[in-house]
């Protein structure tokens, strides 16, 4: 059993800042992928990034520059740094660990940037 547990939602402006945190327990192994997917009322799901447990990332063209993704292997932990933000960043952000072939959500954080 795995689960993933986020924090670090909230309101703030545009042009602020604001961290993620998604920490994952249960059984883990490598190698593995973390990452974090937005979804926005009425729109589908989509990638913001990942990393491999190898450190390889890969961003969403829409927050190249502006977020970085990071982690901690020995506590199982993905950050989203996430600066410049922009109102049509308001989504509900989810934490995704991919186990081939299953993965694992977590419950979302919602995250608002106000104009």
């Amino acid at each position: 059993q795995v689960r993933l547990v986020e924090s670090g939602g909230g309101l703030v402006q545009a042009g602020g800042s604001l961290r993620l945190s998604c920490a994952a327990s249960g059984s883990i192994f490598s190698p593995n992928t973390m990452g974090w997917y937005r979804q926005a009322p009425g729109k589908q799901r989509e990638l913001v990034a990942s990393i491999s447990s190898g450190g390889v990332t890969n961003y969403a063209n829409s927050v190249k520059g502006r977020f970085t993704i990071s982690r901690d292997n020995a506590k199982n932990t993905v950050y989203l740094q996430m600066n410049s933000l922009k109102p049509e960043d308001t989504a509900v952000y989810y934490c995704k660990l991919s186990l081939v072939p299953l993965g694992y959500w977590g419950q979302g954080t919602q995250v608002t940037v106000s104009s």
